[in-house]
């Protein structure tokens, strides 16, 4: 087991709420169609001239509150996104700290695994905190609607912008991960790509390009790989797990997940119809609603599994402490 203990978590929807009717009027597709295959009624769009570092901090601030800590007790903040922040160089993740008011506290590094980045910076940091470095700030920013274009009507659809933080710290007795999975797979045909402009020369937007039957096939044989592989490290059966929070790239995805990990809705959080897609953000929003839901009790557990392109993939059991 990895002692680590999650001290706070906070979401935030940046902008205005953004309904599929208008979107759909903009690409002149049906939206109750698009809302019986996707399940997204509503996403948020960020401002134009939002910058990443400053929707990070106000997560980050919010997670800082709720874990009673002052933004000089961290030790390390962990920057996620699948696109970017503010600068390709340095890392956002030092304005991030700016912004907290951090001058030499702690360090600061940005970290991309596309939709699998936030689980991925939560396996850091819990390894950090476990070997003496924390706490730990993660936080996830997708900003998609920076890469994405009419146009190009199936991401325009579904994306849509977020952030969620999350502080791990020192874990109380009989807490911690107590298994976890991580694998990739990149020699499968790409599915979700956005080029390098600087590689291209031109402007790039984030496309879709496998059929969403092939992708969910992928995804599915990911997330089961790797809650098998989680769970047998944890000695768990899956029945026993309280709690489980997939990847969340759209309804109908989320509940052929549930389906074939054969889980209950009331085990799990939907935050797809209200959020849209919104990458790397995705399990760090269903874990912010979840833990402050009031409804996790003591010595209970939570699976987060998640897949992205890459194809990458991962599952976390976190057993919470008393």
């Amino acid at each position: 087991m990895i002692p680590v203990r999650i001290l706070g978590t906070a979401g935030v929807l940046p902008g205005r709420a953004v309904s599929t009717e208008e979107v759909c009027a903009q690409v002149g597709r049906d939206p109750e169609e698009v809302k019986r295959k996707t399940g997204i009624h509503v996403r948020y769009h960020a401002p134009p001239g939002t910058q990443s570092s400053e929707l990070a901090a106000q997560a980050l601030e919010k997670a800082l509150e709720r874990a009673e800590l002052p933004a000089r007790a961290l030790r390390r903040i962990i920057y996620v996104s699948s696109i970017g922040g503010d600068v390709t160089a340095p890392a956002t993740a030092n304005r991030i700290a700016a912004r907290l008011g951090l001058a030499g506290e702690c360090d600061a590094m940005d970290l991309n695994n596309a939709c699998m980045g936030f689980l991925t910076a939560f396996d850091l940091a819990a390894r950090s905190v476990a070997t003496g470095l924390g706490p730990v700030g993660i936080v996830s920013v997708e900003m998609s609607t920076r890469a994405m274009t009419p146009e190009d009507p199936r991401p325009y659809l579904v994306f849509g912008d977020a952030a969620a933080a999350a502080v791990l710290g020192e874990a109380r007795p009989g807490e911690g991960v107590l298994g976890s999975a991580f694998g990739n797979n990149g020699t499968l045909p790409p599915d979700v790509m956005m080029q390098n402009p600087q590689l291209t020369g031109q402007r790039e937007w984030m496309r879709f390009l496998t059929h969403s039957k092939e992708m969910t096939r992928v995804a599915l044989d990911a997330v089961l790989t790797a809650t098998r592989a989680a769970l047998t490290q944890a000695q768990v059966s899956l029945r026993d797990v309280e709690w489980v929070l997939p990847h969340q790239p759209n309804g109908s995805m989320l509940d052929t997940m549930l389906q074939v990990l054969e889980v209950p809705a009331e085990r799990s959080i939907r935050v797809v119809h209200k959020t849209g897609s919104i990458g790397s953000a995705s399990l760090g929003t269903s874990l912010d609603e979840l833990m402050r839901s009031g409804r996790v009790r003591p010595g209970e557990r939570v699976l987060l599994v998640g897949v992205g392109a890459g194809v990458s993939y991962g599952a976390v059991l976190y057993r919470v402490g008393g």
